[in-house]
């Protein structure tokens, strides 16, 4: 079922908890691939209904980013939940979730802010006030579904750290479960951005992907110092990536370190033909 307004969406939630069955939600932007679908999957298996938004969420692009051009494909996105058991494909217009005149200035509009800790490194380092878009269309989505659980992709790892911090600090009462990151059999993680890329770029892509399981290699054979495994990793790039960053950081609280362990997350961002590729992998794994 296909709904764009928040009054439809909390009828039929209202009627289902009345019924004492959970809720899922599952938030994506949409251009919905295997790695959304596994999200669903799970989503489908543990809650007894399921609502999928499909929102490209004007606030959390910064200036110059692709909010324009960004893949809308919600004819073919409503057909793969329906094929997948979803019962509710929420896709709100921006106007239906941040009202006339609201929807690209903090000037009228209430935001949710993440800690700044968290936020000043990684992806928000570069994206400022992307995850302050994020924290609260996740907190709107959370108060209009008011789902038990909510299911994220570790793909992006500190989008997901902070939803989880977000969650703890306002006390809102929903279980997230993060979802193992999918890949293609080359081993690039999906990504609706992996659109853009050529043919040629996705072998470029590649990189990020090499990167991060030479590093875990070497973390394996004992190899514990940060700045030597960050060593191991240029060898592999060329002038066709532009790398943003590759930090490596605590898994629950996203606090830098020296030294790895099997708590520490292998953050990467590059460039590849102009599009911004992330990935990330859990050395403990």
């Amino acid at each position: 079922m296909l709904i764009h307004t928040i009054q439809d969406v909390r009828y039929c939630v209202k009627q289902w908890k009345k019924e004492g069955l959970t809720v899922g939600l599952v938030p994506t932007m949409g251009a919905l691939h295997n790695g959304h679908l596994s999200l669903i999957k799970k989503a489908v298996e543990k809650c007894d209904k399921v609502v999928v938004s499909v929102f490209v969420n004007p606030i959390q692009f910064c200036p110059g980013e692709d909010l324009d051009k960004y893949p809308r494909t919600l004819d073919e996105d409503t057909k793969l939940c329906d094929k997948a058991g979803v019962n509710i494909v929420f896709a709100p217009s921006p106007t239906e979730m941040y009202g006339e005149n609201q929807m690209r200035t903090n000037d009228f509009l209430t935001y949710v802010i993440p800690p700044f800790f968290y936020v000043n490194k990684l992806c928000g380092k570069s994206r400022v006030g992307h995850f302050d878009g994020v924290c609260t269309v996740v907190n709107k989505l959370f108060n209009i579904v008011q789902p038990d659980y909510a299911f994220f992709g570790e793909k992006d790892a500190q989008q997901l750290i902070i939803i989880q911090k977000m969650v703890k600090d306002l006390n809102i009462p929903v279980q997230i479960i993060p979802c193992p990151i999918i890949r293609e059999d080359s081993g690039l993680a999906l990504s609706s951005r992996n659109k853009y890329l050529s043919e040629d770029n996705k072998i470029e892509a590649l990189v990020l992907n090499k990167i991060l399981s030479n590093i875990k290699n070497c973390y394996k054979k004992g190899i514990t110092d940060v700045e030597a495994l960050k060593e191991t990793a240029y060898q592999f790039l060329t002038d066709k990536h532009d790398l943003e960053y590759l930090e490596f950081l605590d898994q629950e609280n996203l606090e830098e370190t020296n030294t790895a362990n099997d708590t520490t997350r292998v953050f990467i961002a590059c460039k590849v033909g102009g599009v911004r590729l992330i990935d990330n992998t859990l050395l403990g794994e």
